[in-house]
């Protein structure tokens, strides 16, 4: 081997293993937010951590602790990918899902949970609340019952995870919610004009628009902290959900 074949092997030998930094993280209380990707993310609170819909791979995970519980609101794609949960899933970790999403990961001890269910997990209590589309030209994608959201409390914290909705009535009716991560985007969610409104009237203390991009590009996240900004007592808190 010639001088400059021995000098290229030893760079590549030495060369660090880039990998992509993690969006900002936002701190609320004792809680701190991690954003992933889209509809992924990351919560933790103390000792305990609770990745959202993990899908992107192990390493979109990196640097993270393992969760103590997976969260997952719905079949598509953009939420649920059985290799991702089989990779960050630890000895121990919690999984809850909609029965149509158990269906989907046979084997992983899922405790199933449909809207309106409770259950204590990974140390942390979980509601199912509903998910679904309400205008007709958007049924298709998202039929009441099939997902979830949730609410959990963890760290003295109410949390709300919409998941794919509309403005539908059970969110509206939300209540103690301290903080909330709202879709919008289209065709498969909502407009940023419904959700400002439901989230002007079931007043989260603070609220992180997520899931905004569809087919469109991004919706106008500018537009929806103006119309929340009518209530000063809501925190708008933007972060980047789409790193790459």
């Amino acid at each position: 081997m010639n001088r400059c074949a021995v000098l290229l092997a030893l760079m590549l030998v030495a060369a660090p293993v880039l990998t992509q930094a993690m969006p900002a993280s936002s701190i609320v209380g004792s809680l701190t937010v991690q954003p992933v990707s889209h509809a992924t993310l990351a919560l933790t609170s103390g000792e305990t951590t609770i990745f959202v819909d993990p899908v992107g791979g192990g390493e979109a995970f990196a640097g993270l602790p393992g969760p103590d519980l997976i969260l997952i609101t719905d079949i598509h794609g953009d939420h649920l990918d059985p290799e991702t949960v089989a990779a960050v899933a630890r000895e121990g970790t919690a999984i809850v899902a909609p029965r149509s999403v158990a269906e989907r990961l046979e084997g992983k001890g899922v405790k199933v949970l449909a809207n309106g269910e409770s259950i204590e997990a990974g140390g942390v209590s979980v509601e199912a609340v509903p998910m679904y589309n309400l205008t007709e030209e958007r049924a298709q994608y998202h039929a009441k019952g099939r997902g979830n959201g949730y609410v959990v409390t963890v760290g003295g914290l109410r949390v709300y995870i919409s998941g794919d909705t509309e403005d539908i009535p059970e969110m509206r009716a939300l209540e103690g919610i301290d903080v909330a991560f709202v879709c919008m985007n289209l065709p498969y969610t909502m407009e940023v004009e419904k959700a400002a409104d439901a989230v002007l009237e079931f007043k989260p203390r603070v609220v992180f628009p997520y899931h905004y991009r569809g087919q469109g590009g991004m919706s106008d996240l500018e537009k929806f902290r103006q119309i929340v900004s009518r209530d000063p007592e809501i925190d708008v808190r933007v972060l980047d959900w789409y790193p790459d």
